[in-house]
């Protein structure tokens, strides 16, 4: 009985809950990187800092479009961004970016899904 009831929790414990945004993120993750696996993990870490940053600041690390490594502390924190944030553009998500507050450059910034490194 024992051995049963760890194998079911062994089992449960691999399992992903996705929501509709998460598994588009793995998607076009996959397509860009050729690899469904780096898709998934890296949708995961994508949620993990958007959770991270809707309650404060984020430590992250993402490759920028030039090749350089980003070391990042962001927020979406509308109390923290609140000065330059006005609301009324298209979501960066519609462009299969993560936008999120510099607070070291008090800017808006964003990054390629795929890019993302570590979340710390």
């Amino acid at each position: 009985m024992n051995t049963a009831i760890s194998t079911n929790c062994q089992v449960m414990s691999n399992i992903a809950i996705v929501n509709n945004m998460t598994a588009q993120r793995a998607k076009v993750i996959a397509a860009r990187t050729n690899s469904i696996d780096n898709g998934i993990v890296k949708a995961a870490m994508i949620n993990e800092l958007k959770a991270k940053m809707a309650n404060g600041i984020a430590h992250f690390i993402f490759v920028k479009k030039n090749g350089e490594l980003r070391e990042a502390w962001g927020t979406t924190m509308s109390n923290i961004a609140k000065a330059k944030t006005n609301g009324r553009g298209v979501s960066r998500e519609n462009y299969h970016t993560t936008p999120f507050f510099c607070v070291e450059s008090g800017e808006w910034r964003s990054f390629r899904w795929e890019t993302l490194i570590k979340v710390f």
